[in-house]
């Protein structure tokens, strides 16, 4: 059986070559010659029986890391050198160019569905079951909230066992580290900080250096390590029991494997601390968003959400991605990593993420009820909220660079079609720009966002629920890769103006 498999996975790649070498290159520039190559190395990657897995956990403190330049340094042309973990790009993906060329050459096409599943490690318990593992990044500024929100992470999640956390915790001298539970483990060795050190990343950082949460998110990036699934979430959040099962079958209940759930969470009064229950049925979805600033810091920006008993009970269709939770495939992590040169930027990243995102073929959701809820400065949590401090406080540090962090992230997602392209900088485009599975012109028409005038047709909430999962759902894929934007030819305008 061995060697007749090995005989057809030969056969398959010989096939391959005749093929690819009697066809000219799609979405490469390289020659025939290199690119039968690359079909044979492809082949045979993919013709594997058992496609080689990630291990788990499997830490940074593992890894090599490599030096970059900080990012506001780099804006100003000086040199500021900062060790940090590599981007995950394993050895079994090196023949088929890296992980990132593997899943759809850098968003020059849509992934396979082979593809995609190729990317996810598991973790076995006792009975030999499998679990698909989570991994979840938390970037901190000086909060001493993050020790909690760790705890809350593994202690309600039905198996802890699955979950890898990686904080990017900036502290100032004499700040409660992320990394230190308020009670020694000495004392109580059940905190998750002492049960599951192997399972828990720290990367610390000087608050110094911190120039908002952009960087220090792609840091956090940085840090995955192929795990089946990865979420974002801030260092304040508290999630109710089991999150981790119920997160899981939201997303399979998407029945999209390029899902992504993402909110701005409830408050936390909706949430019970000692039972671990949520006490609302509401869920918030992400449909408003508007411009604000003026010149070239100009930007989009979602406002308020609303929040409200949902109609359909299970995830539903939105436009826009949340930075302060969002829940999906590992793949998304590997294809959209958070830019790496837009410092000082804290409005602003959610549509140049979200914009990224959908041209690589993402579609976002809001989840059908809150797995977690957020300790805003509201209530009885704002004064003690209010006292964390901002990375703000060291504006003066970098105050000469937010203006070019903000001209690259409108002209990398094409929401600066009135500035000269050479106004803003390029460097790593390929890696942290749009794909080409959906165009960035094609977003702004569904949705109503006029980019030459800046301006955006109000009301759109009325249409994103029931009506937009009524009108979009058919274009979903049958084999579950995505919404396919090119059978959807709907155009929102506001229709509820008031007269």
């Amino acid at each position: 059986i061995t060697a007749f498999a090995a005989f057809i996975v030969v056969v398959y790649a010989v096939f391959m070559i005749s093929l690819f070498t009697s066809l000219p290159p799609l979405h490469t520039s390289k020659t025939p010659d290199k690119f039968a190559k690359f079909a044979v190395a492809r082949a045979l990657f993919e013709a594997e029986e058992e496609k080689k897995k990630s291990s788990f956990p499997v830490s940074i403190n593992d890894d090599t890391f490599e030096e970059i330049n900080h990012p506001a340094a780099a804006l100003k042309g000086e040199s500021l050198t900062m060790s940090v973990p590599k981007f995950w790009d394993p050895p079994e993906y090196q023949n088929v160019g890296g992980v990132r060329n593997f899943l759809g050459e850098h968003g020059d096409r849509l992934m396979t569905k082979s593809e995609a599943l190729s990317i996810g490690s598991t973790v076995k318990l006792d009975d030999d079951t499998e679990l698909e593992t989570i991994f979840v990044a938390i970037s901190s500024y000086r909060d001493d909230e993050c020790p909690n929100t760790v705890q809350s992470i593994f202690s309600r999640a039905k198996y802890p066992q699955r979950i890898r956390v990686a904080v990017v915790d900036q502290v100032d001298e004499g700040d409660v580290e992320c990394s230190k539970p308020r009670v020694p483990c000495e004392e109580d060795p059940t905190h998750a900080l002492c049960l599951y050190p192997d399972q828990i990343d720290f990367f610390v950082m000087d608050a110094t250096l911190a120039v908002g949460p952009v960087f220090a998110r792609h840091i956090g990036h940085r840090m995955y390590r192929g795990e089946y699934y990865a979420m974002q979430c801030d260092a304040h959040v508290l999630f109710i029991n089991d999150w981790d099962e119920d997160i899981i079958g939201q997303w399979h209940d998407a029945k999209n494997e390029m899902a992504v759930l993402t909110v701005y969470l409830s408050d936390v009064k909706s949430y019970d601390e000692e039972t671990g229950e949520s006490l609302t049925e509401s869920r918030p979805i992400m449909c408003e968003s508007g411009y604000e600033s003026s010149g070239n810091y100009r930007h989009l920006r979602h406002g308020q959400q609303p929040e409200g008993t949902p109609v359909v009970k299970e995830p539903v269709l939105e436009p826009y991605w949340a930075a302060g939770f969002s829940f999906n495939r590992g793949h998304f992590v590997v294809n959209v990593p958070y830019d790496q040169y837009l410092p000082m930027i804290f409005q602003g990243e959610e549509i140049n993420m979200g914009l990224r995102g959908f041209t690589y073929g993402y579609d976002y959701y809001a989840s059908a009820h809150s797995v977690c809820f957020h300790i805003y400065a509201v209530g009885e949590n704002a004064k003690r909220r209010n006292k964390v401090p901002k990375f703000w406080e060291h504006t003066n540090l970098y105050d000469d660079v937010e203006e070019k962090a903000f001209l690259r992230l409108n002209g990398i997602i094409d929401m600066n079609p009135n500035e000269d392209p050479n106004l803003w900088d390029h460097t790593d485009e390929k890696k942290y720009g749009i794909g080409k599975v959906r165009t960035t012109q094609k977003f702004f028409d569904t949705f109503g966002i006029h980019t030459k005038t800046q301006t955006v047709e109000g009301h759109l909430c009325r249409f994103v629920g029931t009506p937009m999962q009524n009108k979009f759902i058919p274009a979903l894929r049958t084999n579950g890769m995505g919404i396919d934007y090119d059978k959807i030819d709907y155009k929102f305008v506001d229709n509820f103006k008031k007269k």
